[in-house]
Parts: C-alpha cells; sequence; structure tokens
C-alpha cells in the first residue's frame, strides 16, 4: 500500500491510535481491518474525501471503505463496485461508478434511512442525463454534472445553494435541473453555495454569501439564482 499521511484533529474515531487528539506533525496512517492476504495493487490509494461525520477511503481498485465519527467500530466496506470519485460532504457521502451511476446517503438525501446509499442519478427525470461525469458534495446538498453538460442538485436549499428560491423549495428529494452548458462544478464539503463553470468559461454561483462567499459583499446575505 502506498504511504498515507495524517494530521489534524483525531477525535472520534480515533484513527490513529495511541497518539493524542491534535496531530501536529504528518505521521502514517494505518488501517486497522486491513488484509495480509490481499494483492498490494489492490491497496493503492486513489482518493481521500473527508468530511465532519466521516471519512471515505477509495482505492485503485474501485473499491472504498468509510471511517464513521462518533463510532468505534473499524472501517466499513461501502458496497458498491467500480468506483470512480467519492465525495464527502458535512452530513452527505456521494459515490460516482464507472459506469456513470451515482449513490448518494445523508439526512438530506433520503429521509427514510440517512445511512442507506441509494441512486440518486436514477431520480433524474430526462432520461437522457443519467450518465454522470462528476459529482460534488456541499454541506447538505449533492450537485450532479452530466455527461450532456447538465447540472442538477438535490438535498438542501436553505440558502439557494440549488439555484431555486429558498421560500417556496427548501429541499428537494429528487435532482433538479440548476444549469445547462456547465463543464465543471465546484462545492467545500462544508459549505452552503456552489460554482458552476459553463463551456465559455464563464463562472456562476449560487448559494450563501454571509460572508461574501459569492464575492458579492456581505451586504448580500443569500443569492438564490444563478448569478455570473
Amino acid at each position: 500500500m502506498n504511504d498515507c499521511l495524517f494530521f489534524g484533529s483525531n477525535q472520534d474515531p480515533i484513527l490513529l491510535e495511541n497518539e493524542s487528539n491534535i496531530i501536529t506533525k504528518p505521521i502514517q496512517f494505518k488501517f486497522e481491518n486491513e488484509n495480509e492476504n490481499e494483492n498490494e495493487n489492490e491497496k493503492q490509494i486513489k482518493q481521500i474525501s473527508t468530511g465532519f461525520f466521516s471519512t471515505v477511503f477509495l482505492f485503485e481498485n474501485g473499491k472504498a471503505i468509510e471511517y464513521f465519527k462518533y463510532s468505534n467500530q473499524n472501517p466499513h466496506k461501502i458496497e458498491i463496485e467500480n468506483i470512480q470519485k467519492v465525495t464527502v460532504g458535512y452530513a452527505n457521502e456521494a459515490i460516482l461508478t464507472k459506469e456513470g451511476n451515482v449513490f448518494a446517503k445523508g439526512k438530506d438525501i433520503n429521509l427514510n434511512n440517512s445511512n442507506e446509499f441509494i441512486n440518486i442519478s436514477s431520480l433524474i427525470e430526462n432520461k437522457n442525463d443519467r450518465i454522470i461525469e462528476d459529482v460534488v458534495s456541499g454541506a447538505f446538498s449533492i450537485y450532479l454534472l452530466t455527461s450532456n453538460q447538465n447540472a442538477y442538485g438535490i438535498g438542501s436549499n436553505d440558502f439557494g445553494q440549488i439555484g431555486f428560491d429558498s421560500e417556496t423549495l427548501y429541499e428537494t428529494e429528487k435532482p433538479i435541473l440548476m444549469m445547462k452548458n456547465v463543464s465543471k462544478i465546484f462545492s467545500g464539503n462544508s459549505s452552503a453555495h456552489v460554482f458552476l463553470l459553463n463551456s465559455n468559461q464563464e463562472l456562476f454561483g449560487c448559494g450563501n454569501n454571509d460572508l461574501g462567499q459569492l464575492g458579492l459583499g456581505e451586504s448580500r446575505k443569500e443569492e438564490s439564482k444563478i448569478q455570473n
């Protein structure tokens, strides 16, 4: 396995045993459930995504495991195959497969069972948009970029981060079309705003602006419509 260095908060769960809560210098991370009989080529780390409640490790063989905060359990294997990308928000997780499907979970994504992954790409009404090229997690929302370059949002819209007035659409259980002709999407895992870049290299944003996150000045607290 390639080396994985860790530093920062080490609270609940204790990812690094016998270490203090605050790690000030990078030290090597060890997986507690590491199977020594596995092929070393199948344990290469491809990506790590972390949020407030969980951390997900993606390996080169398309498999992933997750750690949960406030849990003493060992790392949990994610029962999804052929994973291309993982993204973790403040309270959600999303998995993009090599086939273009997105599985996600979280209290603002699956109201019936926040711990169960559901295929949110299959919920897109336009069947021609169900092949997903990229996915990113915001704090309580998830954004999808389709192979047709259309951007969708699902989850919380309390700050207009899905591009609609939050008074009329506070949250949505199905992906809603936000913008067409999008080449890239950007959002932080603890943020309630999103940026979208179109094919003409024009940047758009919407969502929480209480600290000027959208570059509009602190006087504009919320922007529910996508702004250039």
